[in-house]
């Protein structure tokens, strides 16, 4: 070795050194934890969130209204009534409407974003209208129906109901790709099935197993990766495309919702038995990997993400010692309340 490499040789190692922590930090980000909760008590239960990127407006289900969060300045700024036995949210920005799957009316209440006022209820959909969601492709609004095994296609410009698709099970989550396909999890059958939304026909059926009963579905669209979260602790990856099984991950128990936040690769399953969200990191789109847990609350199990802050909002409240009729264990008096996870 020459006298000039050995001179350089200590000061190249200290600078390694010196900068090897910043450069650890900036490959691996602070996980996200708990920042908040916001108390909103009242009755009854509650399933989807969704998130106004607009508007920075969330849009919280709860029994049989819909409450609307300004997330900026932490309160709430409106309800949306009857919505008897509300389940999800849909958000159409550029009609400036928003649409409420109503489970015990069989119907679908329509409300302006921007007043927040109701202008309309569609009925005739199947019977416990449960996910729904805006197809910007079609400028159809769906619903998946739990007990008619169907999903309902409905005109906005019309506030009508216009066609059916036969699905071969229970719907749960279903999610949109913008280029035409609709994405929906089949709860008892753990399939997972793509319909073709310009033209209202089931085109694929797709098996998730192992993956038992799967909930919530999230979808990577630019690699066209689907995220389906399974009661049995399993996070099944399908290929968008013609639905090859890609990867397994593993997750915690009682899971009904999962994000996809793009601009950091990050797949977020809510796990409300366990009281966990599971951070999961698409390294590639064949390969993922488990990068925390973070504890949330028991019964936080679904969630919605703002992807401007990267934070995640998630409904729960304060269970009690005994169970309802339905199984399902009571709810502490105003216990309920929206969770905020993020970076401070």
């Amino acid at each position: 070795m020459s006298r000039l490499i050995r001179k350089r040789l200590p000061a190249a190692l200290l600078a390694l050194a010196m900068l090897s922590p910043a450069a650890a930090t900036a490959a691996s980000p602070p996980v996200p934890r708990l920042l908040s909760r916001l108390a909103l008590g009242g009755p009854g239960g509650w399933d989807y969130l969704a998130f106004d990127a607009p508007s920075r407006r969330l849009f919280v289900s709860r029994g049989d209204r819909v409450l609307v969060i300004d997330v900026d300045a932490g309160k709430q700024i409106g309800t949306i009534a009857g919505t008897a036995g509300v389940h999800g949210i849909a958000l159409a920005d550029d009609l400036q409407r928003g649409f409420v799957s109503d489970g015990r009316s069989d119907s679908v209440t329509v409300f302006d974003l921007a007043s927040l006022q109701t202008v309309a209820t569609i009925t005739g959909t199947g019977r416990n209208p449960d996910a729904i969601l805006y197809d910007s492709a079609s400028h159809h609004v769906l619903t998946f129906n739990g007990r008619s095994t169907s999903a309902s296609v409905i005109d906005p410009a019309k506030n009508t109901v216009v066609g059916s698709i036969a699905l071969p099970g229970k719907p749960e989550f279903a999610v949109a790709d913008g280029a035409g396909h609709v994405y929906v999890n089949i709860e008892d059958k753990s399939e997972l099935v793509q319909l073709d939304s310009l033209h209202g026909k089931l085109l694929q059926t797709w098996p998730l197993t192992p993956c038992a009963s799967p909930s919530g579905l999230a979808l990577d669209h630019p690699h066209h990766r689907l995220f389906s979260v399974c009661d049995n602790r399993t996070m099944a990856v399908l290929d968008a495309r013609d639905g090859h099984h890609v990867a397994d991950v593993p997750i915690g128990d009682g899971p009904d919702g999962v994000v996809f936040d793009a601009a950091e690769a990050m797949i977020y399953s809510a796990n409300g038995e366990s009281g966990t969200l599971t951070a999961v990191h698409e390294d590639d789109p064949d390969h993922y990997r488990v990068t925390a847990t973070i504890p949330t609350q028991v019964s936080a199990r679904t969630l919605t993400l703002d992807p401007k802050l990267h934070r995640l909002y998630l409904s729960a409240a304060q269970l009690g010692a005994t169970r309802q009729a339905n199984g399902r264990r009571t709810i502490e008096p105003d216990s309920f309340a929206v969770l905020t996870v993020g970076r401070p």
